[in-house]
């Protein structure tokens, strides 16, 4: 039996189906390359670390650094004092210096700081629940969010010393007119602050938050406040500043009225009998406290909570 001849075509398809098979074999063998080993360099360590000189390690002390600033202030201070050579005008450092010690050795300074720092402390924390109040309000409802911005709009910019007429109408001489005012001083400070750092909160946060069953108060408590607490803290820190000066200020006026005073009346009672180094040193006094306050307590809740957290560096 004669074979039946294969047609061309075949030959071609056959022919270009070996050749893809081919193809595709040779696609998919992997390529090998050469291996690269490198040996470690092996380096001396004197090369890399060096050690520190003695003004670096003294240059990274913080509380250091800022003592020479004061010293290099109280310098100048003293130059300047015995350049002027007028003790009535403005006495030196050590003129003041000497005021001061002899100011705590007769209990006086430290008798009307005491009543001072107490008045202050009960305005102060009357201040910062009433703004807490409002900001878990107003991050809770818009119409809680338009009564707080509406509030703060207007009497955030309304100076606390031009309330103390009205303040001596309501509230009569002594402590409750002095401790309006510094609640006024203090509320409006912390809450806007507070508030915008709630706002600056992610929404990720919330819906977590949110997630977890927590809503309102428990919500404000558990998320929000460590999420804003650099904006909280800054309002806290806001708030005493403007606390501290405004009672200053207004012992000044409800000391005369009412017969008795911290610091603020201390300095002015000063001022009226001319011993200027009595109220330099009252005023040092002052500044002292700000600034133990400032270094010993927010100092500390920065480094325990936001240095911590690494959310400040």
């Amino acid at each position: 039996m004669n074979a039946i001849p294969s047609h061309p075509s075949q030959h071609a398809s056959s022919s270009n189906t070996a050749s893809a098979s081919t193809a595709s074999n040779a696609r998919i063998e992997p390529v090998y390359r050469p291996e690269f080993v490198l040996e470690p360099v092996q380096a001396e360590l004197s090369s890399i670390q060096r050690p520190l000189s003695t003004f670096e390690t003294l240059y990274r002390l913080s509380w250091l650094r800022k003592t020479v600033i004061l010293c290099v202030l109280a310098i100048i201070w003293e130059i300047y004092g015995r350049w002027l050579d007028n003790a009535l005008l403005f006495p030196s450092f050590t003129d003041t210096v000497a005021a001061f010690a002899s100011g705590l050795t007769s209990g006086v300074l430290l008798l009307r700081a005491a009543v001072s720092l107490k008045t202050l402390l009960i305005g102060y924390g009357i201040g910062i629940a009433l703004a807490a109040v409002l900001t878990t309000v107003a991050i809770s409802s818009k119409i809680g969010n338009d009564l707080l911005e509406t509030l703060t709009a207007m009497f955030n910019p309304l100076p606390a010393i031009a309330l103390l007429p009205l303040a001596l109408i309501w509230f009569g001489l002594g402590n409750g007119s002095v401790i309006f005012v510094l609640v006024h001083s203090v509320l409006w400070a912390v809450a806007l602050n507070t508030h915008s750092g709630f706002r600056g909160v992610s929404k990720t946060l919330r819906m977590v938050g949110q997630n977890y069953g927590l809503k309102r108060f428990a919500l404000v408590q558990h998320v929000l406040i460590p999420a804003a607490f650099p904006s909280i803290l800054t309002g806290l820190k806001v708030g005493w500043a403007f606390a501290w000066r405004t009672l200053i200020a207004a012992e000044l006026v409800f000391g005369v009225s009412s017969g008795s005073g911290g610091l603020g009346w201390y300095i002015f009672e000063n001022r009226n009998s001319l011993e200027t180094a009595n109220v330099f040193a009252g005023l040092f006094f002052v500044i002292l406290i700000g600034l133990a306050v400032e270094n010993l307590l927010f100092a500390r809740i920065e480094k325990r909570t936001l240095h911590r957290w690494g959310m400040q560096h």
